[in-house]
């Protein structure tokens, strides 16, 4: 773990938890793609510019999800780096308690308010075309955040955040975070027609060919779709609908999965509904959530459920 890996020329990933990019901008400075999860993860990464005789100039966010932007604080004030992160994600990086606060829906509980979810806070500046390092281009990936963007080296080396995860991630949680489900797939398939010399996701292994993975992350979301479409044939509150996709996929119910699955799985009823798949009923001051058709066996758009899980009624 934190070990340095040299992907193309000048361009690198330290392998962690969520990988953390480095690019040689001369034979003394460095820049970082994100910065790991907390400051331990920040002080290895100093140890490992300290051994190679490396200044770090600036750290570029992804985005702000806590296991992106832990070490920033750390390594801003070891070193004096500059932190840009993209839109809205400058302002959670500035102001961290937003993730928690975000997932929760309300003030966060102790519970919430830890290193996993909720990051120190970091002196970010806005992410502007003028910021990049010579060479760099940043795309746009919305969907799992609210303005998570990549990054392109002039190795031809693409840094792809969370924007996807590795099929053993999928098959093991099932339901990765998505904040805005249509932005998601609408990633995705730009992800698949990209070419580039080497991708490196954030969470899955660095490949020179990106599309299948990509293509397996979009059957994982329509398989959840279907799952849930197939849940609502009767009226469910949500609480209801979330205990079933636990039991259904087999999950454990903690406070950081309530949250994390269960802000996604609401992204999943908006888009569902934006789309005219479900709709909403109020009855006895409860929130109802159903199905507006009849859910077809043979659907590529939503698959119904496999006969391996049961998603009935607990």
């Amino acid at each position: 773990m934190y070990e340095l890996m040299q992907v193309s020329g000048n361009s690198y990933y330290i392998q962690s938890p969520a990988k953390i990019g480095l690019y040689k901008l001369s034979d003394s400075d460095v820049c970082l793609i994100d910065s790991g999860n907390d400051k331990d993860a920040g002080r290895k990464v100093r140890q490992l510019l300290d051994a190679n005789g490396w200044h770090l100039t600036a750290i570029y966010n992804t985005h702000s999800n806590a296991d992106h932007i832990g070490g920033n604080k750390y390594l801003q004030a070891q070193t004096g780096c500059k932190i840009y992160a993209p839109g809205i994600e400058c302002d959670f990086t500035r102001h961290p308690v937003l993730e928690p606060s975000f997932l929760y829906g309300g003030y966060p509980c102790k519970d919430l308010r830890h290193k996993f979810l909720m990051a120190q806070e970091s002196d970010a500046l806005p992410l502007t075309p003028e910021t990049l390092p010579a060479g760099f281009s940043c795309m746009e990936l919305p969907g799992h955040f609210f303005s998570m963007v990549g990054f392109r080296t002039p190795d031809d080396v693409v840094y792809l955040a969370d924007c996807l995860s590795s099929k053993e991630t999928l098959d093991k949680y099932q339901i990765g975070f998505i904040y805005d489900v249509a932005a998601y797939l609408d990633t995705l398939e730009k992800v698949k027609t990209l070419r580039a010399r080497m991708f490196v996701p954030a969470h899955a292994a660095p490949t020179a060919d990106i599309a299948p993975l990509a293509q397996y992350n979009i059957d994982k979301v329509r398989e959840i779709a279907g799952r849930i479409l197939e849940l609502c044939g009767e009226p469910l509150c949500f609480e209801e609908l979330l205990q079933k996709l636990f039991i259904g996929y087999g999950l454990t119910m903690t406070f950081e999965q309530y949250v994390l699955v269960g802000s996604t799985v609401k992204s999943y009823l908006s888009w569902l509904k934006d789309t005219g798949k479900l709709t909403v009923q109020f009855a006895d001051n409860r929130l109802l959530w159903q199905r507006l058709f009849v859910l077809q066996e043979d659907s590529q758009d939503f698959p119904a459920a496999s006969a391996t899980r049961d998603f009935r009624s607990p």
